[in-house]
């Protein structure tokens, strides 16, 4: 906005096109051209155009002109001014309905607010206080105003009644400056009164009452109007003066039934108003009184309240008491109470009331109802005596009286019994140890009967073995006592007797081993009976702990093996406790060590027969058994080997006798020719012993000898030389290079043997011990001379040692 004129009263020079007026104030954009002392702007040149004038006048009432223009536009806004030299008054706003404890808002407002003018708006009902309040202001283009709201709760007496808005000056004297005042209709319910003639509302018995029900205020108006007694309306209408809005109720000879408290209620279309009651008591004799007796019936023992009822007003004083109706001397009051109630206290009583006005008179009796537990309650038992354990047996519950009668039976203990009829019960199979039984007769009450102990004969029980010993084993040797033991028996008359292995021993509470031995091992049974049963005890086992014994060797499968198979020795033996190690030994008593229980030969041959034994050792000793021998027998296979090695051996020695005796003729052939030789040519020989080291001959050599490879090792041999021919060159020690005539008899006998263990086949002891190599024998031809023509062959003969 570029400028703003305000104009007071100014019109428009359409010739010259312009405002013409007595100008208040003017502004321009950067300063202020013209503004009176009284006129402030208050607002900017952009949305605000908020002026103050201060104070004003009279005079000022009229028009004022906002000139406003800006780089676009102009133009004129009109403000009416109304200036008045008194305030004006405030404007009450009610709400359309107001009803009677409902909470309503009532605004008083006031078109007119100045900031430097300070007002307050105070609020008064009649028969209140006034109310103060801080205004609210509401400055907008289009309304300025003051409003001050107060909100309450209006009552029925508010209606009819002046509420004033009253506008004072806010300063400390304080000032009136205008006032409003509205009448308030409240809406409420009819609120009524009531009188009653007389107006002590206490009547005797025939006389008359008068009430009247008055309408004090309605909003809208009452409808109708209703006599209601104790909460029920009277079927009697009363009288209705609508002129006077009352309604009158008449009794006429009052009754005790009038009695009661009476109102009356009217009704609009906002809801219904009732009055206050009135207690309407009538006077009275007593009438015919009855008794109530609390508890009824009555237990036996317990505590018992009579008490007279007898309708009277005023309330009776004295009261007398009758029982069986005979008069009870010392009974005055309503009621009395009977601490300890007895049989004697059932009966009919009665009694009758006195008050200021007359005596009653009786009316019914009541009885008094004396109850009580089962008299006398007992058990019968319908069995024959005596009673034995897994007997049905029969017991009766049995009472002499009992009010009221016995309803239902109770039995203890809880077990296996059969209900047979009211009372009566059946044991099945009595146990020995049954216990005591007892029952209650019930009604409302139960009576136990004493317990009955059935005694019911049995068996002994509880038969144990006990051994008599501080010893936690029992070696072969030891004293042993067993004594026979039993809890309980009925009869108590017992007999005792000892089973072994299910075999009677003897007869005696105590069986006793002097010095126990393997064989009294075993599971020992007591046995203990009466005239009822037997019973016998659990097994105990005796164990006797001794070292092994009665040891022996069982072979398997057989004492005779074929060689090759397999062959299980065992170990058996008797011991307590078992045996924990093992020991073999073959017939030479050699340990084998082998621990086990068996000893296993998986292929044996002929070398394992012989005689085997083994040994036992627990914790308590060591036991041996005897000698069992093993046969091993040849196979087949072997024994044809064996036949056939046999053959061969009569074979060899069979040739070895052959060749043997060829070989001593021809030995003696030898013999017999060297014989002649030495005499017809006067040589001779002689043998030397010589270490073998084997040279091959040369082919010239007229030494022959026999090598044979297998038994270089232990075989000996002898060569035989010849000297050479007269015609022959000799040479001294060269053997090999002559070449034997072929004219000459050159023949040789070779001799094999085995090695002699000591000195020569010659008989020729060395000097030394011979090596353990091979020798050889040579026989050297010293003579000359032609040698005798023998037979050109050669003898072997081989001779094993």
């Amino acid at each position: 906005m570029a400028t703003l004129v305000v104009y007071h009263n100014y019109t428009y020079d359409k010739e010259a096109k312009e405002h013409r007026g007595k100008i208040l104030y003017n502004k321009t954009k950067t300063e202020e051209l013209f503004r009176q002392e009284r006129v402030k702007f208050l607002g900017d040149l952009t949305s605000n155009c908020t002026l103050s004038i201060q104070p004003v006048q009279a005079q000022d009432s009229g028009v004022l002109g906002l000139r406003m223009t800006s780089a676009t536009d102009k133009w004129m806004e009109n403000v009416f001014l109304n200036i008045s030299e008194k305030a004006p008054p405030p404007r009450i706003e009610l709400p359309p309905e107001i009803r009677e404890s409902t909470e309503v808002s009532v605004t008083c407002s006031l078109n007119f607010s100045c900031p430097g003018y300070k007002i307050k708006l105070k609020w008064s009902l009649d028969g209140l206080s006034q109310h103060a309040s801080v205004p609210s202001t509401s400055l907008t283009p289009e309304a300025v105003s003051t409003q001050s709201k107060l909100t309450f709760e209006p009552l029925w007496l508010h209606h009819g009644k002046n509420l004033t808005c009253q506008l004072w000056n806010d300063i400390p004297e304080g000032l009136l400056l205008s006032q409003e005042m509205v009448q308030l209709h409240v809406k409420h319910t009819p609120k009524l009164m009531i009188e009653v003639h007389p107006r002590e509302t206490i009547v005797t018995k025939g006389e008359s009452v008068t009430m009247t029900c008055q309408i004090n205020s309605s909003n809208p108006e009452a409808t109708n109007i209703t006599w209601l007694k104790d909460r029920t309306p009277l079927r009697e209408p009363g009288m209705l003066q609508r002129a006077q809005k009352t309604l009158m109720l008449t009794l006429s000879n009052v009754t005790k039934e009038m009695s009661g408290h009476y109102y009356c209620e009217a009704h609009n279309d906002i809801g219904s108003g009732t009055s206050r009651e009135v207690a309407l008591q009538v006077h009275y004799a007593p009438e015919p009184s009855e008794v109530r007796i609390s508890p009824s019936p009555a237990q036996e023992g317990g505590t018992v309240k009579l008490t007279c009822i007898s309708s009277a007003n005023p309330p009776p004083t004295n009261y007398t008491w009758f029982h069986n109706r005979i008069e009870m001397p010392r009974k005055t009051s309503k009621t009395f109470q009977i601490s300890q109630v007895l049989l004697t206290h059932a009966g009919n009583y009665s009694c009758w009331a006195v008050n200021n006005l007359g005596r009653g008179y009786v009316g019914q009796e009541t009885e008094l109802d004396v109850q009580y537990p089962p008299k006398e309650v007992t058990i019968v038992i319908q069995n024959p005596t005596p009673i034995r354990e897994g007997d049905n047996v029969t017991l009766f519950c049995h009472h002499t009286s009992s009010n009221p009668s016995v309803t239902r039976y109770e039995w203890k203990p809880q077990g296996s019994w059969k209900q047979l009829a009211s009372g009566v019960v059946m044991i099945q199979k009595v146990a020995w140890n049954a216990e005591p039984f007892t029952c209650a007769a019930c009604n409302p009450w139960c009576s136990w009967a004493s317990p009955v102990d059935l005694q019911v004969q049995y068996a002994p029980r509880g038969v144990k073995v006990l051994p008599v010993s501080s010893r936690r084993e029992i070696h072969s040797g030891h004293r042993v006592l067993l004594q026979c033991n039993f809890s309980s028996s009925y009869p108590t008359d017992v007999r005792f007797f000892w089973k072994k292995n299910g075999i009677f021993l003897v007869e005696g509470k105590e069986l006793s081993f002097d010095s126990v031995s393997p064989e009294d091992a075993g599971n020992y049974n007591c046995l203990v009976n009466n005239s009822i049963g037997q019973s016998t005890s659990e097994v105990w086992t005796l164990q006797v702990l001794y070292a092994p014994r009665k040891l022996r060797v069982s072979i398997s499968p057989k004492d005779s093996v074929m060689e090759g198979k397999k062959a299980i020795l065992t170990c058996e033996s008797d011991a307590n406790p078992p045996v924990f190690q093992y020991a073999w030994f073959d017939w030479n008593n050699h340990n084998l060590q082998h621990y086990h229980q068996m000893l296993i030969l998986n292929s044996v041959t002929v070398q394992h027969s012989g005689a085997y034994r083994c040994e036992g050792t627990n914790r308590l000793g060591v036991g041996q058994s005897p000698p069992s021998t093993l046969t091993v027998y040849y196979s087949p296979e072997t024994i044809g080997r064996r036949v056939a090695l046999g053959v061969m051996l009569c074979l060899v020695a069979v040739l070895l006798a052959f060749w043997g005796v060829r070989l001593q003729r021809s030995w003696k052939r030898i013999q017999s020719q060297q014989e002649r030789r030495e005499t017809s040519n006067g040589q001779s020989f002689f043998v030397r012993n010589k270490k073998v080291q084997r040279v091959p001959l040369a082919e010239g050599s007229h030494a022959l000898g026999c090598y044979n490879p297998v038994i270089e090792d232990t075989v000996s041999y002898a060569a035989l030389r010849f000297p050479v021919g007269e015609t022959d060159t000799p040479r001294i020690g060269d053997a090999r290079e002559q070449r034997p005539s072929l004219h000459r008899d050159n023949t040789v006998t070779y001799s094999v043997v085995q090695k002699p263990q000591t000195g020569d086949y010659e008989n020729v002891t060395p000097a030394v011990p011979e090596d353990e190599g091979i020798h050889y024998s040579e026989l050297i031809h010293l003579g000359v001379g032609e040698r005798p023509l023998v037979q050109d062959t050669v003898e072997y003969v081989t001779l094993k040692h």
